[in-house]
């Protein structure tokens, strides 16, 4: 099997890219990416498509993710992370639990964020993370995302002689584009004593969960992946095709609509996945074909 989904479990240290490169190798194959990065202190749920299935990566990206994450407050970083250079520190003794989650409540729901200054996002086509590390201010732009969770799950405090830490753990269920490194700034920033996110462990991907990810060990040991026709099922609601409505699909050509929203996988008679489709006006537009090589 050449044509598939693996989901990983990306261990810390790591960079998304160094997963690509080991699974390549794995699979005997260079046609292996990832749908959305993970920062190398993360780990979790790395979702990567084998073969045909990277035609599925762009769509996978743009689904809800979950994380289980932990904010300092006290202390804010040059990366909003703990592997970043300490900035400002002011003691946090004085925040009470109840101040905590209003401050996660006021961060819940369609909200304005700034992504970090060390970020991929390209600024007059250059990685802002490398004009941050060039020592370049990096001007970004607050962008609309939604989160539909953000929840404490434990508090710990810190002492310190210099002023005491708190320790927030939460959960967090976002749309893609949301930064928790953002969310943990400013986090700390409403609560007047700053913060940055010190650990970080991405659950979920759309429907691919931690129950299915696999580390890198297990996957040198055996590999195997999910295939491209089950990781459309798991993903997308599934339209079963004609033979004629699947002969016009595997050239690219329109059906009748769907009547759903967001893409559709488009199944064969015989149980194979042709495509993606989304409804246009009057018609259903394939939007990736898997037909073919």
């Amino acid at each position: 099997m050449t044509d598939g989904v693996v989901i990983v479990d990306k261990p810390a240290d790591w960079t998304s890219h160094d997963v690509v490169a080991r699974v390549r190798r794995l699979a005997k194959t260079r046609r292996v990416g990832h749908a959305g990065t993970l920062d190398p202190m993360a780990t979790g749920v790395l979702v990567l498509g084998v073969g045909r299935a990277t035609r599925l990566l762009g769509h996978l990206a743009l689904t809800e993710k979950v994380y289980t994450a932990t904010i300092r407050l006290g202390q804010t970083t040059t990366t909003d992370d703990a592997e970043g250079e300490p900035l400002e520190r002011r003691g946090a003794d004085q925040v009470d639990e109840a101040a905590v989650h209003a401050g996660t409540k006021a961060l819940t729901g369609v909200i304005r964020q700034v992504p970090p200054q060390v970020s991929a996002i390209k600024v007059n086509g250059q990685r802002a993370y490398r004009k941050a590390r060039a020592g370049e201010a990096v001007d970004l732009k607050a962008r609309e995302v939604t989160v539909h969770e953000f929840a404490v799950t434990g508090l710990r405090r810190i002492p310190d002689p210099d002023g005491g830490f708190v320790d927030v753990d939460a959960r967090v269920t976002c749309s893609s584009g949301t930064y928790i490194r953002s969310l943990a700034r400013d986090l700390g920033a409403d609560l007047g004593v700053g913060g940055h996110l010190t650990a970080l462990r991405r659950t979920r991907v759309g429907p691919y969960g931690l129950d299915r990810a696999a580390t890198l060990d297990e996957l040198a040991a055996e590999f195997t992946l999910m295939p491209l026709a089950d990781a459309v099922a798991a993903a997308f609601p599934v339209r079963r095709l004609t033979e004629a409505e699947a002969r016009r699909v595997a050239h690219g050509n329109r059906i009748s609509p769907s009547g759903s929203p967001g893409p559709v996988g488009l199944f064969a008679p015989d149980g194979s996945v042709l495509a993606l489709a989304e409804d246009r006006p009057g018609y259903g537009k394939p939007i990736v074909v898997f037909a073919g090589n």
